[in-house]
């Protein structure tokens, strides 16, 4: 009681504007029997709770302020940094942002991809195609770093929903649900604190491949789906290639080779993003998944040191990486429900993805508008998560499906299966016709065909 009043009056003396929403609770710790812990927060003044700072839990919290619906923001890190390498944002993601007034920076900051090229482990050529607005899109596809990205959506929800709607430092554990309101369990990043229990009118739960909740649901899941490949990303300062703005992939599933630039060339040399891939296999346990898992830089200098061609040079940008981390590639076997009254999943939590095609954050991000355009539409929290789930798990279904079938970079093995000591003429070997079936199919399977895209408003 003495420690309760003793919060009450804190509470009361701090100014209206710094407060926490809610009212802290003490009680005694059972195990230390004599310290006392805010064990327990009762929501006032926040509508949906969001798990996860990421880029599918930030771009949520600007959708949701956009329509005018209350939200706060919860993640398990203590501090949120810009981590990460490059990733890039497809034309229906980029209309997201540039509709929440983003494009601005993201043009500042970022890379506008003017074109996608495949090649052999050779370096001919196999399909090319224009992006973005080159492409006749009417918003562009960026190329940027991660957490360059992701600080942009930081320093946005901050600004404009407050400071104190991002917590930090804060990892749910557990849901349920309490008279048609979502219950959520935190335990905080310093031990000294204890644990908090918020309540809300619904909870978002973007807590990537990981996910609490998602484990919560389905218990038996187990691990991530290993793919049998492993992902070693980097970042160089190198020389431009191509035309500076150009993306490209080579090899085919056994060794493959992605590079674009995140960074403006200064004096001829650009920062370039890539990521290298080996085929190693599915026996035994998963490696462990950790971003931060340093990468054998010789190992991987060896497994490439043929790749050098007319237009780029692979070898050399590897051993021009500051770092080179790895990472197993995996995903998730799609789920057949993932709202459970005012609970639901979104982005990595709810349909994790091989990163083909360049869909991982671009379909966090369409989540996020959808989601919040059911929110504002229905009153009814649980309907709206519904609403929002009969319209995405299908759509994600079918591209996690799709990716692992390699996509639309299904055209770099066939070019491999059928011609594997090279070419003189692609279209002898896959017709100009298949090709461009592959490339539209995908396109209309991920939702950014380009009439489509153009349409929306």
């Amino acid at each position: 009681k003495s420690c309760h009043r003793q919060s009450i009056k804190s509470f009361r003396r701090t100014n209206k504007k710094d407060r926490p929403a809610g009212l802290f609770l003490c009680a005694v710790d059972s195990s230390t029997k004599n310290s006392t812990l805010p064990v327990a927060i009762v929501m006032t003044g926040s509508k949906i709770m969001i798990a996860g700072a990421g880029i599918g839990g930030l771009t949520t919290a600007l959708c949701l302020h956009a329509r005018g619906i209350r939200c706060e923001v919860y993640e398990a890190a203590a501090a949120i940094k810009p981590l990460g390498v490059g990733i890039n944002l497809l034309p229906h993601a980029s209309r997201v942002l540039c509709e929440l007034g983003l494009e601005k920076e993201l043009s500042t900051m970022a890379v506008e991809t003017s074109e996608l090229i495949y090649y052999n482990r050779f370096g001919q050529k196999i399909w090319q195609e224009p992006r973005g607005k080159f492409a006749g899109y009417r918003w562009p596809q960026f190329s940027i770093h991660r957490g360059m990205f992701q600080m942009l959506l930081l320093k946005e929800v901050k600004r404009r929903l407050g400071e104190h709607c991002v917590h930090a430092g804060m990892r749910l554990e557990s849901v349920s649900v309490r008279a048609n309101a979502a219950a959520a369990n935190f335990l905080y990043n310093d031990p000294a604190h204890g644990k908090a229990s918020f309540e809300a009118d619904a909870l978002i739960a973007a807590d990537g491949i990981h996910s609490a909740v998602r484990r919560q649901f389905y218990p038996e899941e187990g691990l991530p789906v290993f793919s049998g490949i492993i992902l070693h990303r980097g970042t160089s300062i190198v020389p431009s290639f191509l035309t500076g703005s150009s993306m490209i992939m080579a090899g085919s599933v056994r060794q493959k080779f992605v590079a674009y630039p995140i960074g403006q060339a200064e004096n001829g040399q650009q920062r370039i993003n890539w990521v290298a891939d080996l085929q190693v296999g599915k026996d035994g346990n998963i490696p462990p998944q950790d971003w931060n898992r340093k990468a054998d830089k010789q190992q991987l200098l060896e497994a490439f040191a043929n790749w050098t061609f007319s237009w780029m040079d692979v070898p050399g940008m590897i051993a021009n990486a500051d770092s080179i981390y790895e990472f197993p590639m995996s995903d998730r076997d799609p789920l057949p429900q993932w709202s459970f009254g005012p609970i639901t999943l979104l982005g990595d939590a709810a349909h994790p993805m091989y990163p083909i095609g360049s869909n991982g954050a671009s379909q966090a991000i369409l989540d996020a508008e959808c989601i919040a355009q059911c929110l504002a539409a229905s009153p009814d929290v649980s309907n709206a998560f519904r609403q929002y789930e009969s319209i995405r798990l299908p759509a994600t279904s079918n591209i996690v499906l799709r990716n692992r079938e390699m996509g639309p970079e299904r055209v770099m093995q066939l070019a491999e299966e059928r011609a594997p000591n090279g070419f003189q003429n692609i279209y002898d070997i896959i017709p100009k016709e298949e090709l461009e079936a592959i490339a539209a199919r995908y396109k209309q399977v991920a939702g950014f065909d380009m009439n489509s895209v153009n349409q929306k408003k």
